[in-house]
């Protein structure tokens, strides 16, 4: 890859690229809608990352050209005040705007782009860009970024720029991933540790091929989680946010709560307490144990959460079948999308075909699979 964009960038613009780097998507691996609640994620960067070769230009026009796509996007460095909706370069554009609001000076130039994490697969290759181009940029402004701070400079990106309303769980995956090693995520300390997982596993992530847009449901997840926190502080007046409350302590309160509203709260406390559990058993090297978490997290996604779906479920229905899965669940918002499967490493290719056809039988759609394992995070190249 970096032999690739370096002689790509050298044959469109003539000359060598001054700065190369690359950063990873990720799968969320335990801890389903946590963060917004200040809770805790166990994630994985992939070996699938964005790679970007870049050099300044004199002037005021930046050039974009991604060789994997063919897409190639041009604009003034000084006019960046209206986003074209739906548009890729906004990924990039925005980071150049929460740059210089941070007193970054962001001169032109022009960059190579060629991704191998797929779009659109809950893989988060908006984050790989964004974290790829943060690198690139600060080091053609001559500005060496802390990792928290490129981390929020993608966040913003996102909210304020191209309008989506993310936290910090992609960038924080895409920067701080190790090889053989998951990505612990505190959203409320924003501390980050990495957790390694025994030899010997893979990740086949397989795509329902099923996506449903229901931002209403995941707005009604959110609220669900704030009224419960508003009814329990009632109880336990110490309590911010649900990570403040023990599995224990919600049963006890259960009385309180609408039956709704006590299911939603149900999921993200036990998942809160499921990724504490996935440490614990990742420390001691019980893969099967941390598989079993997987399973547990993915019924509650069904039963408590309602952001399953029937071919989510379907899928994960298949994994506990097959004697190779340690375990599967849906990867992250839900409602469609993806799922991911430890694995038994020499097992992943048959178990990715075992998987899909099956899946084509029972549900007539056709899944993509991918086999991925865990990689080191954004760096230089």
């Amino acid at each position: 890859m970096r032999e690739r964009i370096k002689s790509a960038f050298a044959k469109r613009f003539g000359q060598p690229p001054e700065v190369m780097t690359r950063a990873p998507g990720r799968l969320e691996i335990l801890g389903n809608h946590t963060d917004y609640n200040e809770g805790t994620v166990l994630s994985v960067a992939v070996d699938r990352a964005m790679h970007v070769a870049a050099g300044l230009v004199p002037g005021q026009l930046c050039t974009l050209v991604d060789i994997g796509t063919g897409s190639e996007r041009t604009f003034d460095v000084n006019d960046l005040t209206n986003p074209q909706k739906g548009d890729w370069a906004n990924y990039v554009k925005g980071l150049i705007v929460e740059m210089r609001q941070r007193s970054i000076t962001v001169p032109a130039f022009r960059a190579i782009l060629l991704g191998t994490v797929p779009i659109a697969a809950g893989m988060s290759s908006s984050a790989a860009l964004e974290m790829a181009m943060t690198l690139a940029l600060s080091q053609l402004a001559g500005v060496e970024l802390p990792w928290l701070e490129a981390a929020r400079i993608g966040q913003a990106c996102e909210n304020n720029y191209v309008g989506a309303r993310t936290g910090l769980l992609d960038q924080f995956s895409s920067l701080k991933g190790k090889a053989d090693s998951l990505v612990y995520s505190d959203f409320r300390s924003l501390q980050v540790e990495n957790v390694p997982i025994p030899a010997g596993t893979a990740f086949v992530v397989v795509n329902s091929m099923v996506k449903h847009n229901l931002t209403n449901e995941y707005n009604e997840r959110r609220q669900a989680c704030e009224e419960a926190v508003q009814v329990l502080q009632r109880v336990y007046p110490g309590a911010k946010t649900l990570r403040d409350v023990s599995p224990a302590q919600l049963a006890a309160a259960e009385k309180e709560l609408t039956p709704i509203v006590y299911r939603r709260a149900c999921h993200v406390v036990g998942e809160i307490s499921r990724v504490a559990q996935g440490v614990e058993a990742l420390a001691s090297g019980d893969i099967v144990q941390f598989g079993q978490l997987m399973f547990a997290s993915h019924d509650s996604s069904r039963e408590n959460f309602a952001n399953s779906s029937r071919e989510l479920d379907m899928l994960v229905k298949i994994a506990s079948e097959l004697p190779s899965a340690y375990g599967a669940r849906l990867s992250g918002g839900g409602f469609g999308g993806i799922t991911v499967h430890l694995v038994q490493a020499e097992q992943a290719a048959v178990y990715a075909k075992e998987v899909a056809d099956r899946y084509r039988s029972q549900s007539g759609q056709t899944a993509e699979t991918m086999i991925c394992t865990a990689a080191d995070g954004a760096g230089l190249l």
